[in-house]
């Protein structure tokens, strides 16, 4: 099949043409994404003049990133309230009082479980971001709720590895100082974030 506008062939899988940018009508959310090379864009193209697909704006990421971060804070209590019924609430509150000195044993115990916490939340993230992102589904839950997906450069489903380095991405991003990383989504040609263009990804509307 080739593209009715420029009449570039159509790669296997993908929802947009990779010479012009215009989306195939028959584009299926959650398509496999095979391992294609991307030919490079003609000059004079209609992606080259300017033609977009439907890039999601930095508001509407940035509100699906907050629903997003909700959940996780709501994932976060949870568990310290099953640590906490677990370990004994008194065990916490010897670190509060200031009257007590916990022995070295007391104290290590608590450090490990403080580390372990970190690394479940840290854990628990990534798997739920990956795998949602490179589900059918295509999106986390604060996506879903805008109808916005995650894509690579030709409008396909992503890997879970791919899904995976655009999540540790964001660590990257969020060292750069102000937010500008996150803020790139605002003005980049196709809104995308710093994490983004290191995963070679993108997010649309559905």
């Amino acid at each position: 099949m080739n593209c009715p506008v420029c009449g570039a062939e159509r790669l296997k899988g993908a929802a947009f043409c990779s010479s012009c940018g215009r989306p195939f009508g028959d584009y299926r959310v959650g398509a496999p994404s095979p391992v294609v090379t991307r030919p490079a864009v003609a000059p004079g193209s209609a992606m080259a003049a300017g033609f977009k697909p439907a890039y999601a704006g930095f508001w509407l990421r940035f509100v699906a990133h907050f629903i997003d971060g909700l959940i996780v804070l709501l994932g976060a209590v949870v568990l310290a309230l099953l640590i906490i019924a677990v370990v004994g609430f008194q065990f916490f509150r010897t670190f509060a009082d200031e009257g007590q000195h916990p022995d070295a044993a007391t104290t290590a115990a608590f450090i490990a479980i403080i580390f372990g916490y970190v690394v479940v939340l840290v854990i628990g993230q990534w798997l739920d971001y990956a795998w949602m992102e490179s589900s059918e589904k295509q999106a986390t839950l604060g996506k879903l709720w805008l109808g916005l997906i995650v894509t690579d450069t030709e409008g396909r489903r992503i890997t879970f590895g791919r899904a995976s380095g655009r999540f540790f991405a964001k660590m990257i991003t969020g060292l750069i100082p102000f937010g500008i990383g996150y803020i790139m989504a605002g003005f980049t040609e196709k809104k995308q974030a710093l994490h983004d263009m290191i995963a070679n990804c993108l997010v649309v509307k559905k």
